[in-house]
C-alpha cells in the first residue's frame, strides 16, 4: 500500500484548527506533526486547503440487491467519496428485505467485491425475525434498523410486542424510522376522500405530519427508556422532536441519539413547488419553522449526528404523481458541501461539521479506529477547498440515477481530495485509485 504525505494543511480535528502535516503508511495516520521531514510515495502539497476526518454516512440506500435499476453499491460509493464521504452504514430494505444472517452477510460479499468506501449493514427486523436479529454480531454490524413507520420497502414493524422483545432484548444499538402509521393513513385517506388520485405535492408534509412523526418518536423513546436500549433515531424531521432529546449528557455515555438529515437542514414546504416529487422524502420536510429548529438541535447537541438518507430512484419513478411517485433522493455527493455552504452562511463552524458528520457518527455506533484524525487510527480523510465554487450540472452528478435536487445550485467549497483507508481515491475532480478501497467496518460494543 502507497504511503502518502499531506503537507502545510489546516486540519480540522476534535474542536481544534492547526496547520500541519500528516503521513499516512499502510492504511493507517503514521504521524500528525507541525512539520514531516520524510519521504513517502504520493506528497500533496495541501497549503490553501482544510483537512477533515472524512465523512461516516450513517443513513444511507444503495438500493443493492434487488434495485440495481435504480443505484448499486459501486456507483454510489463513489459519488460518496467524490462527495468526502468514506465510510457508509446501510440500510436493509433492499430486495429481498435483509431479514436474515444469510442474506445480511450477501450484501457485504457485495461490498467487498464492490465499494470504493468503507461499509456496515443494518440487520433488518420485522415482525416476526427476533430470532435472526438476535443472532446479529455486535462486533461487526452497525445496529438493527426498525422501520416504525412505512416507507419504501415493507418492513413496518408495527406490533407493540415486537417492538417490547425488540427493544428488551437488542444487545446492540437500534436505529429507527420514526412515523405513526395510523395517523398517516388517516391523513391520507382524508384527502382521497376530497381530492381523489389528484393529490399535490404540497400535502406531503401534512399527510406524513409532524404529529405523525412525535407520536412515533416519543413511543421509540419511551421504549428505550424502559428497556435500557441503546436507541438512535434517524432522520428528525420537526422542532417538535428535538425536544426528545438532552444535551446534558456526554455522548459517550448517552443512550438515545438523534440523527437529522441535510435535505431537512436545507431545504422547507416552500420548496415544493419548485422541486416537486424531487424533495418528497419520508418523513417529510417540513416547514421553515422546522427547519430552523433541527439546525438549532444540532448546533446545542440534543442532535448528535448529521447523515443524509440518500435513497435514489430514477427520474422516470420521480416524475410520476404524487401518489405513485417514491419518497427519496440521492445526497451522497452534495452532503458535505451543502453543510460547508451553511458554514460560508455563518450558520454552523467547521468544528461542528466534523464534530456532527465523522466523531460523533463514530462515537455513536463505536466504530473501532475510525472518524478522527490521530495517529494509529485508519487514514479516512477529506482535502476541501472553501474557495472552490462549482455549480451542480447534469454532467458532473455521479449518482446511477443522474439527477439531483440541487441540480443549478452553485456551492462555493470543492471536494479536492478523498482518502478511504489508505489510498487516494479522489483527486481534483477524477478517481485515481480504481481498485477498491473501502473496508469493513469494526465495531467496539463495550466501549
Amino acid at each position: 500500500m502507497a504511503s502518502i504525505l499531506i503537507k502545510a494543511a489546516t486540519i480540522v480535528n476534535e474542536n481544534k484548527q492547526f496547520n500541519g502535516d500528516i503521513l499516512i503508511k499502510d492504511g493507517f495516520i503514521e504521524r500528525i506533526d507541525t512539520s514531516i521531514d520524510a519521504k513517502a510515495d504520493t506528497e500533496i502539497n495541501a497549503e490553501g486547503l482544510h483537512l477533515l476526518p472524512g465523512c461516516i454516512d450513517d443513513q444511507v440506500h444503495f438500493r443493492e440487491p434487488g434495485l440495481t435499476h435504480k443505484a448499486n453499491i459501486f456507483s454510489e460509493s463513489r459519488a460518496a467519496v467524490a462527495g468526502g464521504i468514506t465510510s457508509f452504514m446501510e440500510m436493509p430494505n433492499t430486495v429481498p428485505n435483509t431479514l436474515t444472517q444469510e442474506l445480511l452477510a450477501d450484501k457485504y460479499a457485495i461490498a467487498n467485491n464492490s465499494s470504493l468506501a468503507n461499509y456496515s449493514f443494518f440487520m433488518g427486523a420485522s415482525n416476526d425475525n427476533l430470532d435472526e436479529v438476535l443472532r446479529t454480531d455486535a462486533r461487526n454490524v452497525c445496529g438493527i434498523k426498525v422501520f416504525m413507520g412505512s416507507s419504501t420497502g415493507n418492513m413496518l414493524v408495527d406490533n407493540r410486542t415486537t417492538l417490547e422483545n425488540i427493544f428488551t432484548n437488542s444487545p446492540m444499538l437500534i436505529a429507527t424510522h420514526c412515523e405513526d402509521e395510523a395517523t398517516i393513513r388517516h391523513n391520507l385517506n382524508h384527502y382521497k376522500m376530497t381530492l381523489g388520485e389528484n393529490i399535490p405535492i404540497a400535502l406531503h408534509p401534512i399527510i406524513r405530519s409532524a404529529e405523525a412523526c412525535y407520536l412515533s418518536s416519543s413511543l421509540a423513546v419511551e421504549l428505550a427508556k424502559k428497556h435500557g436500549t441503546r436507541l438512535h433515531i434517524l432522520h428528525i424531521s420537526t422542532e417538535k422532536e428535538t425536544r426528545l432529546f438532552d444535551n446534558n449528557i456526554p455522548l459517550a455515555d448517552k443512550k438515545i441519539t438523534a440523527e437529522a438529515c441535510i435535505h431537512h437542514m436545507w431545504f422547507s414546504d416552500a420548496d415544493y413547488e419548485t422541486k416537486g416529487n424531487l424533495i418528497k422524502w419520508n418523513p417529510a420536510v417540513k416547514t421553515a419553522a422546522d427547519r430552523e429548529g433541527i439546525l438549532k438541535a444540532v448546533l446545542d447537541g440534543r442532535i448528535d449526528v448529521i447523515a443524509t438518507d440518500h435513497a435514489p430512484h430514477t427520474i422516470e419513478e420521480k416524475a410520476q404523481p404524487y401518489l405513485q411517485a417514491p419518497s427519496g433522493g440521492p445526497l451522497v455527493q452534495h452532503a458535505l458541501t451543502a453543510m460547508l455552504e451553511l458554514y460560508h452562511q455563518g450558520k454552523i463552524t467547521l468544528e461542528q461539521i466534523t464534530e456532527k458528520m465523522a466523531h460523533n457518527v463514530a462515537t455513536c455506533f463505536r466504530i473501532d479506529r475510525r472518524g478522527f484524525l490521530r495517529e494509529g487510527y485508519w487514514a479516512d480523510m477529506v482535502l476541501v477547498d472553501l474557495n472552490k465554487p462549482w455549480q451542480v450540472e447534469k454532467d458532473n452528478i455521479l449518482y446511477q440515477c443522474g439527477w439531483s435536487p440541487f441540480e443549478g445550485t452553485t456551492f462555493k467549497s470543492s471536494v479536492v481530495n478523498t482518502i478511504v483507508s489508505g489510498n487516494l481515491v479522489w483527486d481534483n475532480g477524477h478517481f485515481v485509485n480504481h481498485h477498491l478501497s473501502g473496508q469493513r467496518m469494526a465495531f467496539n460494543p463495550q466501549a
